[in-house]
């Protein structure tokens, strides 16, 4: 008897709460700070984002601080004056950006970082993909075409959290290889920022290198797109293995013209949706009841929603990215 007394309470507590929550329904404005516009994919999930927010019911405010750390911080500010609900943040510095969280809490306002992990404070929730599984597809398919020979990493921006995850899922898989005597890294920087100008700068030094090289790992695709620019001048296109991430659509044109080796998809729709549902959430109930895996960031132990990322190569190119409608076929073989 006690236990269906218990059983019933737990039942009436669960649908007084979700009727509390239903009752607390709202227009929802959501903040989004992006850290640039400065590559295709930023554009895509800033689109996605606001989209998916506009289906719950919701709209978002979007400001660009154009990788200027002080100006996201003032535009934080901006949105929560004017009575945003909720912020997503792709940090321009993850380290700075627990200003943001700071005067967020200040007005009770919660927030999700995106894509980027904001270090040292007490951040709400973070989505993003699994960046160390990135890591470790690019290094797998490459060593799988090339098992014994030279490789250069050129990492993404060293201030950036997700550029160490990649790296470790990069050396998950080549260290052994090292250990063995089959592959020698002879290149391994991290960036000043993910950009083509970056990815140039460092395939030139390894292009002089005397030992050679055999393949190379980039950060992204605008790091990539650098590195093919250099094997293009140096006549050795299509020579060397490049990998990337984000299919973005220059490089899979590069991809189908056998000069890329691969890239990696995420799902940028998956993300923007869950990143809306929890942000439409907080906004209304003041809190998620799902299960999240949790990630330090120096501070507290954040939930985390983690999506899972696909190797795009020549051969699966119609299969992952078209078929899923992020790029037209017939741009990708234009």
């Amino acid at each position: 008897m006690k236990h269906s007394i218990r059983l019933l309470s737990m039942v009436f507590l669960a649908v007084f709460l979700f009727q509390s929550c239903a009752m607390k329904n709202q227009h929802v404005k959501v903040g989004l700070l992006i850290h640039a516009l400065d590559k295709e994919r930023w554009e895509n999930d800033r689109n996605f984002i606001v989209q998916k927010v506009q289906d719950l019911g919701g709209t978002v405010k979007v400001r660009i601080a154009e990788n200027d750390a002080n100006k996201q911080l003032e535009q934080a500010k901006e949105l929560l004056a004017n009575g945003v609900n909720v912020l997503v943040v792709v940090p321009v510095d993850q380290f700075a950006a627990a200003d943001i969280v700071k005067v967020a809490h200040q007005k009770n306002i919660k927030v999700i970082s995106y894509d980027r992990l904001i270090k040292n404070c007490k951040l709400d929730y973070y989505v993003s993909t699994d960046n160390i599984e990135i890591g470790t597809l690019q290094a797998k398919y490459l060593t799988t075409i090339k098992p014994v020979g030279n490789y250069a990493l050129i990492g993404g921006a060293e201030r950036d959290n997700n550029s160490q995850f990649l790296y470790l899922g990069q050396m998950n898989v080549l260290q052994p290889l090292v250990e063995k005597g089959d592959i020698k890294i002879v290149y391994n920087v991290f960036t000043n920022y993910w950009g083509e100008k970056e990815g140039y700068k460092h395939a030139k030094k390894i292009l002089k290198l005397k030992s050679g090289v055999d393949a190379i790992i980039a950060g992204n695709d605008a790091i990539a797109m650098g590195v093919l620019k250099a094997l293009k001048e140096a006549d050795k296109e299509g020579e060397v293995l490049v990998a990337g991430q984000d299919a973005d659509l220059r490089n899979l044109q590069e991809i189908v013209a056998g000069n890329q080796a691969c890239t990696i998809y995420k799902p940028y729709e998956k993300l923007a949706a869950t990143v809306a549902d929890i942000a439409v959430t907080l906004a209304n109930c003041g809190e998620c009841e799902k299960s999240y895996q949790t990630v330090s960031n120096g501070e507290v132990l954040v939930p985390a929603v983690f999506q899972h990322a696909s190797i795009v190569n020549k051969e699966n190119l119609k299969l992952t990215v078209i078929s899923e409608g992020y790029q037209k076929a017939e741009e990708v073989y234009k």
